[in-house]
């Protein structure tokens, strides 16, 4: 009777430190996952949808990592392929997906003024929206490129694609992005 209690107490110890490490995973790289999936979907609740998706899988298989920049890319993998599963469902592929216009907002620089804070954030959603209007190939590049910071070799290995075919998608989407600023914000 006292090693059943003993073994009961081990194990509910246990599991409060599998939770406790769970959720400071899931702090560290929730809103991460979910810009990625939101730039992608252009939809809230499919945004979270796979980043809770890519959690749980994440759980269930219990995936043993050597450095945390490998566990953070396999996040944004099963991220991207949570995103492509909803792209190839029947209901989105019949469906206009139209965005919400809600953007997942950065965090300003503190002692910033007022002025420059509300222009950086009105210059930041320009872009944003610049960037969804992109092909789906060439956002996905430019967001793991410039808003994730990964390397082109990065990039390649998580979604599959050739390191030149993915310098080649960046320049593209670069050229894209110049050309849709210049046209619709007038930037030069």
């Amino acid at each position: 009777m006292v090693e059943k209690k003993g073994s009961e107490t081990e194990a509910s110890v246990s599991r409060a430190v599998e939770m406790e490490a769970l959720q400071r995973k899931i702090n560290t790289y929730s809103e991460m996952l979910y810009r990625i999936a939101f730039l992608q979907l252009k939809n809230n609740q499919d945004a979270e949808d796979v980043v809770q998706e890519t959690f749980y899988q994440f759980v269930k298989r219990k995936v043993e990592f050597e450095t945390p920049e490998h566990e953070k890319a396999w996040l944004i993998k099963v991220t991207l392929n949570g995103c492509r599963k909803v792209w190839r469902s029947a209901w989105y592929r019949h469906t206009e997906v139209v965005s919400d216009g809600k953007f997942p907002e950065g965090k300003g620089t503190p002692g910033d003024g007022m002025e420059n804070a509300v222009l950086e954030k009105e210059r930041n959603r320009e872009i944003m929206e610049a960037v969804m209007k992109l092909p789906r190939k060439y956002r996905e590049v430019i967001h793991l490129f410039y808003f994730q910071q990964l390397s082109i070799k990065e990039i390649s290995a998580i979604t599959e694609r050739r390191e030149s075919t993915v310098t080649s998608q960046l320049t593209r989407g670069r050229e894209l992005l110049k050309k849709n600023l210049k046209e619709e914000y007038r930037y030069e």
